[in-house]
């Protein structure tokens, strides 16, 4: 795992885990308590090929319920696993055991289905332009409600870069801005004298529009929604005098796994896709008491 995919604070994720935990005992494990409270042993199982992430999410869920719990991992986060392989093996108390599990699971299967999305899209641009530099795989604001700093990390993990993490940290111009501001020059002058330590980013949806952006100079621009002829356009423009290549494009809108290594041919810097964090296919996994199969 790069350093670029270090895990949220520990805090962040203890509060994540603290807020599901509380979702889903209650005022406790009715079923757990049938169980013998005595010593046991767990496996966790990947069903399917995956990159694995959150790990730090499931060990945390089992730690709040048996602080003595000893979780020994077979696969490093970020990992990419094949079907049917033993992730960890876990030895504590049987209910702890029985009730960590489903939110631990929970936490695993969503981070492990974002972070193997992600590595998916990354995989289909690796080369696509070389010896030029591969476009960078953004992901977009499009998450699960209070999950953000998780999935965003999520990406990370699969091997692509977060986009802005709120409102906060980046401006982005788009449609109604401008048009509040009456045109994209105005509305690039206006954050830059209110906000001007935060990088800038500007939507554009013609190539009119394009070199304004270009000419009146931001972080990024934002390409949304080009054909492309229209997009191929845009990036001869954006590389010729007197821009050079400065101001990176970015693509978004309408993009999957199909057409990705055509954009990325067409010599974008970098492609957004909101699939990556909504689209969520949580992978196939199960906890299940007793030794792994040998």
């Amino acid at each position: 795992m790069s350093t670029a995919a270090a895990p949220p604070p520990a805090e962040l994720v203890d509060a994540d885990v603290a807020r599901a935990l509380a979702e889903d005992l209650g005022s406790g494990d009715a079923t757990a308590e049938l169980l013998p409270d005595v010593p046991d042993v767990a496996y966790l199982l990947c069903k399917e090929p995956a990159v694995v992430c959150g790990r730090p999410w499931f060990d945390a869920c089992h730690r709040v319920l048996d602080p003595d719990v000893r979780i020994h991992w077979r696969v490093a986060e970020g990992a990419r696993v094949a079907a049917g392989s033993v992730l960890a093996t876990l030895a504590g108390r049987s209910r702890a055991l029985v009730s960590a599990e489903r939110t631990a699971l929970n936490f695993l299967q969503t981070l492990s289905g974002t972070a193997t999305v992600t590595a998916a899209y990354v995989d289909a641009v690796r080369g696509a332009r070389a010896p030029a530099p591969d476009p960078r795989i953004l992901d977009t604001r499009k998450t699960l409600p209070g999950l953000r700093h998780a999935q965003k990390y999520a990406v990370r993990v699969g091997g692509g870069d977060n986009h802005r993490m709120g409102l906060y940290d980046a401006v982005m111009l788009k449609e109604n801005h401008v048009r509040a501001a009456g045109s994209i020059g105005a509305a690039i002058a206006a954050a830059r004298a209110r906000h001007p330590a935060l990088p800038l980013i500007v939507e554009v949806e013609t190539l009119a529009q394009l070199r304004e952006a270009l000419t009146a100079g931001c972080d990024r621009v934002l390409i949304d929604d080009f054909d492309a002829a229209t997009r191929r356009e845009a990036v001869r423009i954006a590389a010729a005098a007197p821009f050079a290549g400065a101001i990176p494009l970015e693509v978004s809108g309408g993009v999957d796994l199909d057409g990705l290594r055509a954009i990325a041919r067409d010599g974008v810097d970098c492609i957004s896709i909101g699939a990556l964090t909504k689209h969520v296919r949580a992978i196939d996994l199960s906890m299940k008491l007793g030794e792994p199969p040998h």
